[in-house]
């Protein structure tokens, strides 16, 4: 039995133990995913988003004697038509609403936790993100891309297979969650910008059908080094999934590259599309040129920090602005 693989690597060649040229790797977290060792943002992300919670509670229960109220709060206030664990319909909701007409701010507290769910919604989906970043890697390290397993002559060569298969649906999953949270910052970026004040009635959130296109209504829109600057990094998260959800897959067949020596895979690398400026290079309908050779598996970690350090800085400006309304 070979020895026990603890790091996965970029090139999908997996190891014992790091190595010693310098190069970050993944590891596995006790609580069930691969991480990169220069950092994902995810912890970061995590710590801004818990002081946004407390920032919108600050700001919309301003005068309100919240600790008090929160005490006799009907439970169905927080969770219903959020979460699973109550399981009500539309109707009974409305039901127990308007018996409870008479609870104290029960409107604001609607609006709070409605905001709160935003927040809640952009730290999951960046959990999904690097959760979904680590399967690709072990998926990558540790999966024969062809089954049976064979020696195969030395070269480069590719596969096309379910584990491929399997490797461009984790990608392109990134790319799609990655553009989720780039609507869900301009809601909660819009949000805060616009909080509701009259809780006579259970108000409509001024962000409910807001987009990433949206940013524009955004305050700080075109901040350097935020979500909401305009630059090539965001308009190729923007393309990718644009195409992906839209247009097609990210390679006509897709499929992954070994680079066989002395009959053992030595490299392993995925291929993305060349682009300029963001945007794929097109000549008419073809759009699709894999001329620079662009292995996305060197730089799909670096580009998901890049993300996750826009998402804090962002954050950080919608914080601002809470804070100065608590």
């Amino acid at each position: 039995m070979g020895e026990a693989v603890n790091v996965l690597n970029l090139d999908g060649i997996p190891s014992t133990a790091p190595r010693n040229d310098g190069k970050p790797f993944f590891q596995f977290d006790p609580q069930g995913v691969w991480r990169w060792s220069a950092g994902d943002g995810l912890d970061e992300v995590e710590a801004v988003c818990v002081r946004l919670h407390q920032d919108f509670r600050r700001a919309i229960m301003k005068g309100v004697a919240y600790e008090q109220l929160l005490m006799m709060l009907p439970q169905f206030v927080s969770i219903a038509g959020h979460n699973s664990e109550a399981p009500l319909s539309k109707a009974l909701f409305e039901q127990f609403l308007a018996e409870s007409a008479g609870f104290p701010e029960i409107n604001r507290f609607l609006y709070l936790y409605d905001c709160q769910r935003l927040v809640s919604s952009i730290q999951e989906c960046t959990k999904e993100v690097v959760q979904v970043q680590g399967e690709f890697y072990q998926v990558f390290n540790m999966e024969g891309f062809f089954y049976p397993l064979m020696k195969h002559e030395d070269g480069t060569r590719y596969s096309t297979s379910p584990i491929v298969t399997k490797l461009f649906a984790y990608l392109s999953f990134i790319f799609i969650r990655l553009h989720s949270l780039l609507d869900y910052t301009v809601k909660v970026a819009m949000e805060a910008e616009n909080l509701r004040g009259d809780f006579r009635t259970y108000p409509k959130m001024s962000s409910l059908s807001l987009q990433y296109g949206d940013r524009k209504r955004v305050s700080f829109n075109g901040a350097v080094d935020t979500l909401f600057e305009g630059n090539d990094f965001l308009t190729t998260v923007e393309t990718l999934r644009n195409h992906i959800i839209h247009d097609g897959l990210l390679d006509d067949m897709p499929k992954a590259y070994e680079v066989i020596k002395d009959g053992v895979a030595i490299e392993k690398f995925v291929l993305m599309p060349d682009m300029t400026n963001g945007r794929f290079d097109r000549s008419k309908n073809r759009n699709l040129f894999y001329g620079g050779e662009d292995r996305i598996n060197r730089r799909l970690p670096d580009l998901i920090r890049e993300f996750m350090n826009r998402e804090v800085a962002t954050l950080q400006l919608v914080r601002q602005g809470l804070e100065k309304l608590a």
